[in-house]
Order: structure tokens, then sequence, then C-alpha cells
């Protein structure tokens, strides 16, 4: 018998028929993104809030830790009653050199009046510095920016052995341009400028305005 009528066949698709292969069921299944490998980032522009915390100790921890090593040496209870005694001295000094200029009195000051009351109070914190020079501890030793200290007294004698010879004015004005210039490392128009503005400031006011009798040349 002939075959009769029936469905037509469809080939199959694979390498035999020249098609493509058919896909897996396994690779057209949805894959669910792999969340648990990768941390999750932190969002643009934000910042962890603990991280400027953390910044702050270790800077306090590093400070900490280079703080004994950078700290200058104490100079100690000798060193410390040495240096009391000079100021004391100095106050003392200064004490004698204003009564030899005329004390006066608070109605009517003299030239010395001013100075005596200044350097009485230097004599009073020296005294002050001996009786606490064992106790005290937060003292420097002596360098290299010590001279300048030096040199700020020296230049004060040497203002105050003038000031009753030749007036304020001239002695004032080199004092205040070696402590501007020179101890203080400020140019050299600034430190005349300024020396020069003061001087006439203090003539303003304590020759103009208060009349005191100090020293002067105008």
């Amino acid at each position: 018998m002939g075959a009769g009528p029936g469905k037509p066949v469809v080939p199959e698709a694979g390498p035999a028929s020249g098609g493509a292969p058919a896909p897996d069921a396994a690779d057209t299944a949805p894959q669910a993104p792999d969340t648990a490998a990768a941390p999750p980032e932190t969002a643009l522009g934000t910042e962890d809030p603990g991280a400027p915390e953390a910044e702050a100790q270790n800077a306090e921890v590093q400070d900490a830790d280079a703080g004994p090593e950078d700290a200058p040496e104490p100079l100690g209870p000798a060193a410390n009653v040495a240096v009391a005694l000079v100021v004391t001295a100095f106050g003392a000094a200064g004490c004698l050199a204003s009564w030899f200029l005329g004390v006066g009195t608070p109605a009517e000051p003299e030239a010395g009046t001013w100075p005596l009351v200044v350097c009485a109070a230097i004599t009073v914190l020296g005294c002050v510095l001996l009786g606490t020079a064992r106790r005290t501890a937060d003292t420097e030793a002596f360098s290299a920016a010590s001279w300048k200290i030096l040199a700020g007294v020296g230049t004060m004698a040497g203002f105050i052995a003038l000031i009753g010879t030749i007036g304020f004015e001239i002695p004032s004005a080199l004092l205040a341009f070696v402590w501007l210039r020179f101890l203080g490392g400020e140019s050299w128009r600034l430190s005349a400028v300024a020396s020069v503005l003061i001087v006439a400031a203090f003539y303003a006011v304590f020759v103009g305005l208060l009349s005191v009798p100090i020293p002067h040349l105008f």
C-alpha cells in the first residue's frame, strides 16, 4: 500500500540538518546576580563617619609619642635660682636708679616715679621666682635663642643709663629700632617708622597730656 497523506515531517535542528543547536534549558534560565563575592561599595560622595575620629586619634598618638623626644631640656633648680637672683638684682638696681632720678609724690610725680613702680614690680617677681625655684619644672635650658634675651636686657640697661642724660626721645627710638629689627626680625623700613611713631606716641601721652616730668629734649 502506498503511504497515505500525513503530517509534514519537520526536520530537527542539529548538526546533521545544518541548523543551530537547540538551546539548553539550563542556559536559558535567568541567572541571579552574585552579590556574595563583592562587598558593597560606599555611595559616591559619602564618607565613613568614623574616619575623622580615627585620624584625630592617630594624630594624638603620634604627638604623644613625639612629645618627650621633642620637649626641651628643663633648666634645673640651680639655674632657676640663678635666674631669679638676676631678675631680683636687676629690679633692685632699677629701683636705686629711679630713686636718684627723683621719686616725688603721687600728686606730683617726678622722673623716677614710674620707673620705680616698674622696677619694684620686677623685684617682687624676682623674689617670687626665687621662692618657687625648686618646684618649677617648666623652664627651658639656655640655647642660642637665649642670647636675644640677654641682648634685650643689655639694651634696656643702656636705655636707663642714657635717659637721664639726653632725655628719653633718642634712647627710646634706638631701643625700639633694635628690638624690632634685630630681636624681632622686622624689616628696616618697618623698624624705622615704628620706632619714630612709638616715641611720638609716648611724647604726646606722657609729656603733652599727662605732663609727666621725665627727661626730654623738646
